[in-house]
């Protein structure tokens, strides 16, 4: 579960992070009254969970009641990379003299959470990675003993962040850690993390993705689910129980993926990348998914018109491999995809009757994951 802008604010908040002072609206009425009652140099942002709103056209200023209205009329209702910016965030306006980068997310391969710095924020980590690798720290927490103030300082030495902040990045980093186990996140980051003019440290936005097998554990979450701007294959997905993501693929290059387990289809969305291509969505049928689960998870993933080759990864263990290719077989009978446009990667328990099941309906299931991916790419690539 990815939390809209305000909502993650609102969480760092409650850790004792600052953030500006704003508050969020649905209506241009609601944004008139919200500058009536705080007349001010404003920021009014698109919430949506896709990047690139600025230069969409989604972030926009204001000072008085009477001039938040073409903003807040301009932004409510603009569609970005796909999603509809259906609340604005309107907060007070920050004098910034130099942006950082603060994150927490996990390391799989080390399996601790790991924390993330650089003295150059404001532009996605993965860019300054690429460029400056060496503006990049990082620190793998070992959960066991937890975050202490000395994990901050040697990442801010590393890092390069100013001195005269050094104390408020270390106090800001234990409570973000405290925070990212608090709610079972599975990335919680700020960037910007502004310096201001007068030396404060403020979250200027904020970005949090909670692991939805620990959502049971907090119901006070679940009223925010209607503020997500899910794409309706999501909602569709859910209301039957699947784990279904809709992605930004790339057009020619898209390719929809469905696997077993969360691990297994991440690592097949790395393999197409790695292949040249890009998914565009993925449907997670978990463990021992039954012939009617996969059914689902195809008629769904195919839906998306954007998607030009199915990547199916299926790794057997409470999963039958025969289960899932009779699943995937009644889902092509009568149905709109075509056969030259799947790949499938069948190993495991009951590998062998699948794949007979599979080549009885005139599909060749391949060996490996890179194969299928390859494939995957090339077909989609062929249009």
């Amino acid at each position: 579960m990815r939390l809209l802008e305000y909502q993650g604010k609102e969480l760092f908040a409650k850790a004792g992070i600052p953030v500006p002072r704003g508050r969020v609206a649905a209506t241009v009425d609601e944004a008139v009254e919200i500058m009536r009652e705080h007349p001010r140099p404003s920021v009014v942002k698109a919430q949506v969970l896709v990047g690139g709103r600025g230069k969409a056209g989604g972030v926009k200023f204001c000072s008085t009641p009477e001039d938040v209205v073409e903003p807040a009329r301009a932004i409510l209702g603009m569609t970005i990379k796909g999603e509809v910016a259906r609340r604005i965030l309107i907060e007070e306006r920050m004098d910034i003299r130099q942006e950082l980068y603060l994150s927490i997310t996990v390391d799989r391969a080390s399996k601790r959470p790991i924390i993330i710095a650089s003295a150059m924020g404001g532009m996605d980590v993965e860019e300054v990675a690429a460029t400056h690798p060496e503006a990049i720290a990082t620190f793998r927490v070992n959960p066991a003993a937890g975050y202490w103030p000395y994990i901050g300082r040697r990442i801010a030495k590393q890092a390069a962040i100013p001195g005269s902040v050094m104390g408020q990045f270390v106090d800001i980093a234990g409570k973000l850690y405290a925070l990212f186990f608090e709610v079972g996140a599975m990335l919680v980051e700020i960037n910007p993390l502004a310096v201001t003019r007068d030396g404060a440290l403020v979250a200027s936005d904020a970005k949090v993705d909670l692991d939805d097998n620990g959502l049971i554990r907090h119901p006070e979450f679940e009223s925010w689910r209607t503020d997500l701007p899910d794409h309706p294959l999501e909602q569709r997905a859910r209301s039957i129980n699947l784990n279904y993501a809709y992605l930004s693929g790339r057009g020619d290059e898209s390719v929809g993926v469905i696997g077993n387990g969360a691990g297994l289809v991440m690592g097949t969305m790395d393999a197409v990348r790695a292949a040249g291509g890009e998914a565009t969505d993925f449907c997670d049928i978990g463990g021992g998914a039954k012939a009617e689960v996969v059914r689902n998870a195809v008629d769904i993933v195919t839906a998306d018109p954007r998607v030009k080759a199915l990547f199916i990864n299926i790794f057997g263990g409470i999963t039958r491999g025969d289960e899932v290719a009779r699943g995937l077989v009644a889902a092509l009978d009568g149905g709109t995809w075509r056969k030259d446009k799947l790949v499938v990667r069948l190993t495991g328990t009951n590998e062998r009757e699948g794949r007979a099941v599979l080549e009885a309906a005139g599909i060749t299931a391949v060996e490996t994951m890179s194969e299928g991916a390859a494939r995957a790419v090339a077909i989609a690539k062929q249009g």
